[in-house]
């Protein structure tokens, strides 16, 4: 899946002109609970207005609170401003880039705003993907990392008629052998299944129902 794919589009974020103070922006963060703003001159990103941005200019400041509020824009302490995503990027891969930002602009080539993708939205994608708010049975095994492994995989789930929700595979220690959690939905015949998984070569692991 793509950026573009989960991003919020421009006409459903909550933006920030260049020329807005400090007091306006903090009471858009407040009102909407959110932790970051894009800045945009006219139509093109400027950066990115945050809370931290706020307080650490605050205490750089040296003015009274009011007056830093009031007397401040969101120019004037923007960060990010060559920091941003062009819609075309793998979403997985954008996830250290959040892991201490809330938000990442999304622009096209002439750095036009199209959007945000937010933490928020990266993290609900991974569950989605592990399929952590459908109900279930968690199954992890091991495999030999060899061809036709997940194909074989999938038509014994057919044999068995299982509902697959959700499949993620991970990379071992050894390269030779790969972890496998398939979520599947819940059945009376969890046992017969994981025998017949067994039988094939997947070592299972653990089984729990979420």
């Amino acid at each position: 899946m793509f950026v573009k794919n989960i991003m919020i589009p421009k006409h459903e974020c909550f933006v920030a002109p260049v020329d807005v103070t400090l007091m306006d922006a903090l009471e858009m963060l407040e009102k909407y609970q959110i932790d970051g703003l894009p800045v945009l001159n006219g139509d093109k990103y400027a950066g990115v207005v945050t809370r931290f941005n706020i307080y650490e200019g605050f205490f750089k400041s040296g003015k009274q609170k009011d007056d830093y509020l009031t007397s401040t824009f969101v120019s004037n302490i923007t960060s990010h401003e060559d920091k941003f995503l062009l819609g075309g990027e793998l979403f997985e891969k954008t996830l250290l880039d959040l892991k201490d930002f809330p938000l990442l602009a999304v622009v096209d080539e002439n750095k036009t705003f199209l959007g945000v993708l937010t933490r928020s939205d990266v993290l609900s994608s991974f569950e989605s993907a592990f399929g952590v708010n459908r109900p279930g049975v968690r199954i992890a095994f091991t495999s030999v990392e060899t061809e036709g492994r997940i194909a074989r995989l999938s038509e014994i789930a057919h044999q068995f008629h299982e509902h697959i929700i959700s499949l993620v595979t991970f990379d071992e220690t050894d390269k030779l052998v790969r972890r496998i959690v398939m979520k599947i939905e819940k059945k009376n015949n969890i046992d017969r299944f994981t025998k017949k998984l067994e039988e094939h070569g997947f070592r299972i692991l653990s089984i729990q129902e979420d």
